[in-house]
């Protein structure tokens, strides 16, 4: 193997490492199959040099995020995933733009952190919300939103339950940009304190 092709490979062992991910959620964050990043990292298959250089961006991105202590894409994802209820999903779920929107306002790059793809959440309605937040999020900072959070629109709608809104008034009182997705969700319920 050649000096080039090691290097390579060294720099995607330092790059998974130095994302804290497990391989398996390492190679959904950089949109590719565990088996595709298990080739790169023998050798076996030559990445291109952009993926190199993503990935090594990205899992930079993901080691300052854990030290600033900020939720990620794929952090939001697994504690929406793991979430005991429904209330705590929407929390978490407002907890990760929350921090996206923090990252967006550092301009240090710690923003790539959110270009690592998600696992699923579990719920379609939850996986498309999460990347359609992302993409409102990048795009009201003036940044090109990450690829994963280009998503088609829910083919049925949803309108999760609310304590005292009916559904016509949470359509209504649902943002357009939500709205295109076959998103409801009252504004008001997406400001966080």
């Amino acid at each position: 193997m050649g000096k080039d092709s090691q290097a390579v490979i060294e720099l995607l062992n330092h790059a998974l490492a130095e994302s804290g991910l497990s391989q398996a959620a390492f190679a959904t964050a950089l949109r590719t199959s565990a088996p595709r990043l298990s080739t790169y990292r023998s050798g076996k298959t030559k990445p291109t040099a952009q993926f190199v250089l993503r990935a090594g961006r990205i899992a930079h991105a993901l080691q300052r995020a854990r030290e600033y202590r900020i939720m990620t894409a794929p952090a939001t994802a697994t504690a929406i995933r793991e979430a005991s209820d429904e209330d705590r999903a929407w929390r978490m779920l407002l907890q990760g733009r929350d921090h996206l929107r923090l990252l967006l306002g550092r301009h240090d790059g710690s923003e790539a952190a959110w270009e690592a793809a998600p696992g699923p959440t579990g719920q379609a309605g939850f996986d498309t919300l999460l990347a359609i937040l992302t993409a409102h999020e990048f795009e009201a900072a003036g940044e090109e939103p990450p690829e994963w959070s280009k998503v088609e629109a829910l083919s049925d709608p949803w309108v999760p339950e609310h304590p005292f809104l009916e559904p016509d008034e949470i359509i209504e009182q649902t943002p357009d940009y939500l709205a295109r997705a076959n998103i409801f969700v009252p504004a008001r319920d997406l400001v966080t304190a």
